[in-house]
Formats: structure tokens, C-alpha cells, sequence
């Protein structure tokens, strides 16, 4: 939402900083259990990257929010008040029209630093962008709840990740609805698989694989997962549901192989440490699909599998690419202008 915005305001002629607070990690296997050494976090550089801003148009991040550095807190070895860098740090003028603070990801993120939504947004005296996700109508009450306790700083919420089952009644009632609580509806952007993929090469790097084909091919997006462990008809039938897929299974398990490389299998991960027979890497050369070997067990690839996708990153191009179109289909940017009073100037 962030790339969304920045992209649609450049477009209108609107110089715009940016910057991200409070950082995060990737938790990619060499960053587990150590603080960060970076002062930008991956997003942020890929962000950066992608909007092709100047030094000039970033603003730093203060705190990186990992492990190491709660329980520093919380030893009592680090007193900073961040909420006061802050308004030292972003209060100062930066030559753009407006700068962008990337807020936590839940209104209670960073208050152990006191670098919370609200606490941020006091100490910027800025108003708030809320981009909310949609499951299902109880989602207002979250809405509703938030509004309370932002008050007036509260400027419009972006509906984001919304079904497509949703998106009319969406449209139809709750939008309405929170208009006449003078919340204003500023996008409503439905559910995209390519936004929540991973790419191969990270699913490579969380399971520490070997990769025993298909090396120039590992940004490949994945977008679900399917674990073989059927008879080859009923794998065959389990597949063919399946989009862009990443399928787990044993390195014996040639059928089960042969058949997830004949649907939309985006990468072959075996376990098992049985390595797979020639003419299935042949196989797999020829179709240009990745395949790795793994030290683990089924269980705990699944696992970690899960766990990539619950952390899904924004680090490949085809994503930014995926956004910028969707910008200007499902996001009002020229009603945010106007609710922030900057003039149309392209």
C-alpha cells in the first residue's frame, strides 16, 4: 500500500520522502537469534529501490525490532526515547511535498520503544492512513475500534487482501456505512496470490536447501503449497487444483514426482535424503522447475514452508510491477490529496 500510494502521488506531481520507524527483520536462517547490523531493513531498500529515491527522500529508520533488541528493553539496557528522536528526526524539512512514515503493523507494535501508531502519529502530528484487511463483515468492528482511539488523526482506511466474494457487498455496505461515520474509503484492493507468494530462492534459503536443478530459475514465484504423499491418481487430481505451486515430497516418491512436474509446480522440494532418479532432473530441466533436496523431515518443511508465507516479503520486481497497475484500479490517491490539501500538479 505504501509503493501504491508513493507511485500514484509521483504520478500527480508530488515530491515525497519516505521513511519506516520501526524496522524489521528478515528472518531468513542467518538473521535468527542475532540483532540486526543494518540500519534499513529489506522492504525499505527494496522500496527505495523501486520508487528510485534519492538519498535526500529517505528518512532513517530507529529501531530495528527484533528479539535482541525487546529483551534489551526489557533488561533495562536501553532507555532511548524514540518517540522524541522521532519528532526530532522527521520534524526536520526534507524538500518534498510530503513524507510517507510507514506505521507498525497493529496499533499496539512499538509501544514497549514508544513508537506505537498513535505515539508516532502525536509525535509527528500527522494523520493516519489505516490499511486494514478484510475477512468478513466482522472485520468493522476492528474499524470501529481503531476510529475510537484515533480520533480525528484518523484520515481514511484502505481495505486491503479482500476475497473476491466480498468485494460487492464491500462496495455496497460497508463502505457506505463507514462514509456516514465520516471515515472516508480511499481503496478497497482485493486479493492478489502473487502478493502473498514467495520466491523460490527464499524457500531455498529458509530450508538451507540443495539445489539440484533449475539454479537460473529460482525467481520463480510460489504461491501454494501441496504435500505428496497419495497414490499417483489421487496426486494427479490434488495437483491439478493447484496454482504455482511449491509440492513437498519424497525423494523416492518418483511418481508422485513425474506427476507434480506435469502441473503448475513451480519447484520440486524432496526430502528424505533420497536423491531423486536422473530422468526426473532431466525432467525437470526441460521445464525449467527448480529442484532441491532437503535435511529435513516432512513435518518441519511444511513448517517452515507456512511460516515463509505468514512473513511473505516485497523484495521482487514482478510484485512492484503487480501493484503499480492495481494502484490506479482500486486506489483513490487524488481523494487522499485532496483530504491532505496538495494541489494537483501533473
Amino acid at each position: 500500500m505504501v509503493l501504491s500510494v508513493a507511485q500514484r502521488l509521483n504520478e500527480l506531481g508530488h515530491k515525497i520522502s519516505y521513511g519506516k520507524p520501526l524496522g524489521t527483520c528478515l528472518d531468513s536462517p542467518n538473521q535468527r537469534g542475532s540483532s540486526c547490523s543494518t540500519e534499513m531493513d529489506e522492504d525499505v531498500r527494496f522500496l527505495t529501490e523501486a520508487l528510485e529515491l534519492e538519498d535526500s527522500q529517505l528518512q532513517p529508520t530507529l529501531l530495528m525490532l527484533d528479539q535482541l533488541t525487546l529483551q534489551q528493553r526489557l533488561q533495562g539496557k536501553n532507555s532511548q526515547n524514540y518517540q522524541q528522536d522521532l519528532s526530532q528526526t522527521y520534524g526536520q524539512s526534507t524538500g518534498s511535498d510530503i513524507v510517507l512514515v510507514e506505521g507498525p503493523g497493529t496499533l499496539s507494535e512499538g509501544f514497549l520503544f514508544n513508537l506505537s501508531l498513535v505515539e508516532m502519529a502525536e509525535a509527528l502530528d500527522s494523520p493516519i492512513l489505516l490499511v486494514a484487511p478484510f475477512k468478513d463483515l466482522t472485520s468493522i468492528d476492528s474499524i470501529l475500534s481503531a476510529k475510537k482511539k484515533l480520533g480525528d488523526r484518523l484520515l481514511g482506511i484502505l481495505f486491503n487482501d479482500v476475497p473476491e466474494t466480498d468485494l460487492k457487498l464491500l462496495e455496497s455496505d460497508v463502505k457506505p456505512y463507514l462514509e456516514s461515520l465520516e471515515i472516508p474509503v480511499l481503496g478497497v484492493v482485493p486479493h492478489m496470490d502473487l502478493l502473498r507468494s514467495v520466491s523460490v530462492e527464499e524457500l531455498v534459503q529458509r530450508l538451507n536447501a540443495q539445489v539440484l536443478c533449475g539454479q537460473k530459475h529460482q525467481d520463480l514465484m510460489v504461491e501454494s503449497l501441496c504435500i505428496g504423499a497419495m497414490n499417483v491418481n489421487s496426486a494427479l487430481e490434488y495437483f491439478r487444483r493447484g496454482h504455482n505451486m511449491a509440492v513437498v515430497t519424497g525423494g523416492d516418491r518418483t511418481d508422485l514426482q513425474l506427476a507434480a512436474l506435469e502441473t503448475s509446480t513451480q519447484c520440486l522440494i524432496l526430502t528424505g535424503r533420497v536423491s531423486p532418479k536422473a530422468d526426473i532432473l532431466t525432467r525437470a530441466e526441460e521445464l525449467e522447475v527448480p529442484v532441491v533436496s532437503v535435511d529435513l523431515d516432512t513435518l518441519t518443511t511444511v513448517e517452515l514452508i507456512e511460516q515463509a508465507f505468514s512473513q511473505v516479503r516485497f523484495h521482487e520486481e514482478v510484485k512492484a510491477e503487480c501493484v503499480f497497475r492495481m494502484s490506479d484500479d482500486y486506489v483513490d490517491v487524488k481523494r487522499l490529496a485532496k483530504l491532505l490539501g496538495l494541489t494537483e500538479t501533473a
